[in-house]
């Protein structure tokens, strides 16, 4: 199948693109790495009447790390985020995950910002900002301004991006000294979506941990904070924040509810032994 007929424009600025998207009455839609948006517009499930490319806009990629901040634009390919040394020191989470992401070819064309504009619910980027309590800038004819990545996702496929806002850069803490990370995930074949997940956070004293944030993804309709689990983990046992563990995650095609249920206890003690320096 292919996509039905839209227009083209080229962005030459943030400000261009945000003047763009409002000529089309909400029915334009950004083009980032595309990955997502090509493959739903030859489904034709996405039928935007106009696509902005913004892959020309300069000042849109990169990581800067200053002031114990991590800063990625939104235009930051996954493959830099992958090979970037100040991603492995300062953002371990981040370089983690990245090897999960889906496959090379599409690592090398798909952006950050186009993966956490997206949404999926069961995509490992949104729930790696969640973990790290990462702050999203967006622009819009308003100006820019700022949203909590656990204010961000709003629901399936939804954020807190307006039709006319630009998604410009994504902020969050550089790991300190006693910053512990965890991720794992469990997929029917390496680079699948997967049917669980887990990112995690947390600071260590040995293996006393503190400000634990657990954060699953693929069993909800946006990332999924276990603060009960939490409290648990942080107590140090790993048994308890089993228990503690009050999903309810939905059936898909990937799992029924139980068996993602179960995953999930799985995955929370690998992550655990990861955080605790077992792992």
């Amino acid at each position: 199948m292919k996509p039905a007929a839209f227009a083209y424009a080229k962005a030459r600025s943030v400000d261009d693109a945000i003047r763009l998207l409002g000529t089309h009455q909400g029915e334009a839609k950004l083009l980032a790495g595309g990955q997502s948006l090509i493959a739903t517009l030859n489904m034709r499930l996405s039928h935007p009447s106009l696509l902005v490319d913004i892959n020309g806009v300069a000042g849109l990629d990169g990581v800067s790390v200053k002031d114990g901040t991590v800063e990625i634009g939104a235009m930051t390919r996954h493959v830099t985020l992958e090979r970037s040394s100040d991603i492995a020191k300062h953002a371990p989470l981040i370089a983690r995950a990245m090897p999960h992401i889906a496959h090379p070819a599409i690592r090398n064309r798909g952006t950050i910002g186009g993966s956490v504009a997206y949404a999926d619910p069961a995509a490992e980027l949104p729930a790696c900002l969640v973990a790290l309590d990462a702050e999203i800038e967006i622009a819009g004819k308003g100006g820019k301004r700022a949203v909590k990545a656990g204010d961000f996702f709003k629901g399936l496929f939804e954020t807190a991006l307006g039709a006319h806002d630009v998604l410009t850069a994504i902020r969050f803490p550089a790991a300190g000294a006693g910053t512990r990370v965890g991720f794992a995930e469990l997929a029917r074949r390496h680079g699948d979506y997967a049917m669980v997940g887990l990112a995690a956070v947390a600071k260590a004293n040995g293996k006393s941990l503190s400000d634990v944030r657990l954060i699953y993804f693929g069993v909800g309709e946006t990332p999924v904070r276990v603060r009960k689990a939490e409290d648990a983990l942080a107590r140090g046992s790993i048994d308890d924040a089993v228990k503690a563990l009050d999903l309810d995650p939905p059936s898909d095609i990937q799992a029924t509810a139980e068996v993602k249920k179960h995953l999930a206890g799985v995955l929370l003690r690998r992550v655990a032994k990861q955080l605790m320096g077992d792992a």
